[in-house]
């Protein structure tokens, strides 16, 4: 059967529409979507292949895929939103607003530590309840009762899942909203996103189905492998805690779309990272849309806050304030500037200020990818910078 490429796509980048086919001969790709915006415009918006795996729902130009920890880019922005309201402090404690926090000598931790990854909370050391994965207040106080894995600040270590539910506790404290809603309010309202934490059953019927993986936790790399099998490890604690992220099929059920696990369950398109990862590398603002940052906040997010040997993946890692920063681990974007965050499926957004460029990239089909990143995303990235 003949690719069907929908969408649009200025003449000038006719090499990412050519890279994108190319793709779905080169990889089994099921459905996905890909996008570009460049000085506040979006110039690219297509989408190809198929919700289900049984290809007999064709992916749309409204379809949303679940970004796994894409995710946390647009958690991030709304700190960032908050901040600049002057709602939020980045250098103040934690538990000057979520006192409870302050318990197993967490009281001098910052809120910017746990944007950087940098605050020694990236697991629960007990499993907790069945279901807590679902119970935002299970999952906070939980969090709030645990010890750091290491003295905050003194190293990073990837907050897999526990940084959803961190970052989102400061933001629902400092803003009175679920994470949810005051994404909806704060940035993808403005901006026009296609973008959900804690999404509706008014839109399950265009929601991409993720198939079961044809990737193994062991794709990461052979330290990392190792130490994910060891159910003792940091590493195994940090993408396991709740039993719930072990459950074949997770994804696809309502009721994990329905709660908000901001870490990993947002659900959006390569529009809407793209329109949001276009705003930051615009100053803030797009063409079309209202401004959601300053120029000055958007320098604050990407700043480096933590860099070197990270506990949880066992490898070189970057974070700024709630971004990932291009490594060896997963390279994205050219310039040196450059921020965003991927996701597990293969989902990546990511912003470069200096090319004005925010890219968007949505799949449902997760495929083995080890250091280096998704082995979809070289040939996007490059057919995009060579359009510049």
């Amino acid at each position: 059967m003949r690719l069907a490429i929908q969408g649009s796509c200025d003449p000038a980048f006719a090499p990412v529409r050519a890279a994108f086919a190319s793709n779905f001969e080169r990889f089994p790709e099921l459905g996905a979507a890909v996008s570009v915006a460049v000085r506040g415009r979006v110039v690219v918006d297509l989408w190809a292949g198929f919700r289900d795996a049984a290809r007999t729902a064709p992916w749309g130009g409204d379809t949303i895929v679940n970004v796994f920890s894409a995710t946390k880019g647009a958690v991030a922005l709304c700190a960032h939103a908050l901040a600049e309201r002057r709602a939020l402090d980045v250098d103040a404690p934690v538990a000057a607003s979520w006192p409870e926090f302050a318990a197993a000598g967490k009281e001098r931790v910052l809120v910017g530590q746990l944007l950087d990854h940098s605050a020694g909370l990236p697991a629960l050391r007990a499993e907790p309840a069945e279901g807590a994965l679902y119970d935002w207040q299970a999952m906070t106080a939980a969090l709030a009762a645990e010890a750091p894995f290491w003295e905050p600040g003194a190293r990073h270590g990837y907050h897999a899942v526990t940084f959803g539910f961190l970052v989102g506790e400061v933001i629902r404290r400092a803003s009175g909203r679920r994470v949810g809603a005051f994404l909806r309010e704060a940035v993808a309202g403005p901006l026009d996103l296609d973008f959900h934490i804690g999404t509706g059953a008014e839109h399950d019927g265009r929601i991409a189905e993720v198939p079961p993986t044809l990737a193994s936790p062991s794709g990461l790399s052979g330290a990392f492998a190792a130490s994910f099998r060891d159910p003792a490890s940091l590493t195994s604690m940090a993408f396991t805690r709740p039993r719930d992220l072990v459950s074949p099929g997770l994804v696809n059920t309502a009721r994990a779309r329905r709660a908000e696990i901001p870490a990993l369950n947002g659900h959006a398109n390569a529009r809407a990272l793209a329109r949001m990862y276009g705003a930051l590398a615009n100053g803030g603002a797009l063409a079309d849309a209202a401004r959601v940052l300053s120029p000055e906040a958007v320098e604050a997010a990407l700043a480096e806050r933590s860099r070197g040997p990270d506990a949880v993946l066992l490898a070189e890692s970057r974070f700024s304030l709630g971004f990932m920063l291009p490594s060896a681990l997963r390279p994205f974007g050219r310039g040196p500037r450059t921020f965003g965050h991927p996701g597990a499926g293969g989902a990546l957004g990511f912003a470069d200020p200096d090319a004005g460029l925010g890219f968007g990239y949505t799949p449902n089909q997760t495929i083995a990818s080890g250091e280096g990143g998704d082995p979809r995303w070289p040939a996007l990235i490059d057919a995009v910078y060579s359009c510049l």
